[in-house]
């Protein structure tokens, strides 16, 4: 059987001795897209930044073992954490002007994130960016890129996000509500421009949203979250045809619609 790109086993996680998150057991393959939907205070957010090893200086992993390529991220220093954050594990949060220098310009702190991983020019750099942007079919960033990120709307701040998150081509992809403080016509492009750069790039994704149209217009396989636990994990067939848990019911019935364009 192939080995899973990540391997997330009966992982349990506490925040000043209470567990907020209990016994947790999913994989995601290579160029999977898997949707994390629950409402908010569900623990969603806090499991995907387990992953990355975000949770701050409270949050800890109190039982299991999270998986990647084989290598237990649990186990390993902060300083090859770094090397795999960027490089092999990309991440959209769900305000990016919010996670970017104020005072910087998008250009500058590109550069210092990609050269903190690869020994290449300013140049190549630059041209990437503008190669991604017009993927995305954005056709002004070299004025995105002379930008501040307070100059940029919120949908062009997380456009920005997308584009740094790939831009080292990463073979995952962690999306934390990266839609929810975007309009719904916003939020269908930047869904849009995230699975162009999976068709592109083979990138398995996670992401997390409350929203399960989002996840029906995206997901392979979809995991519903309440009050911490894992109440449902199958393909979106499975749980869209034949839904087991009355939450997964209910979030079913509020189904937003995003039409492929």
């Amino acid at each position: 059987m192939k080995q899973p790109l990540l391997d997330i086993q009966h992982v349990e996680i506490g925040y000043q001795a209470k567990t907020v998150v209990h016994d947790i057991t999913l994989q995601v393959s290579p160029g999977e897209i898997l949707g994390i939907v629950g409402e908010s205070g569900s623990g969603k957010s806090t499991f995907i930044k387990s992953i990355i090893g975000l949770l701050g200086r409270d949050g800890i992993v109190t039982n299991g073992s999270i998986s990647y390529k084989g290598m237990d991220l649990l186990h390993q220093k902060e300083k090859q954490l770094r090397k795999l954050r960027g490089a092999e594990m990309g991440m959209i949060f769900q305000n990016t002007a919010a996670s970017l220098c104020p005072v910087r310009t998008i250009e500058k702190q590109l550069y210092e994130m990609v050269l903190a991983h690869e020994s290449v020019s300013h140049a190549k750099i630059k041209k990437r960016a503008l190669d991604l942007f017009d993927k995305m079919n954005l056709k002004d960033g070299e004025r995105i890129l002379k930008s501040y990120p307070f100059e940029l709307s919120g949908g062009m701040n997380q456009r920005v996000g997308i584009m740094m998150a790939m831009i080292l081509k990463p073979n995952l992809l962690l999306a934390d509500e990266p839609t929810s403080s975007l309009d719904v016509t916003i939020q269908a492009q930047v869904v849009r421009e995230m699975m162009k750069m999976r068709d592109l790039f083979g990138t398995a994704i996670i992401i997390v949203t409350h929203n399960i149209g989002l996840v029906k217009f995206m997901a392979d396989r979809i995991a519903v979250m309440y009050q911490g636990r894992l109440v449902e994990y199958g393909t979106k067939e499975e749980i869209f045809s034949n839904p087991q848990d009355p939450y997964t019911k209910k979030l079913i019935h509020s189904v937003l619609c995003i039409n492929r364009g």
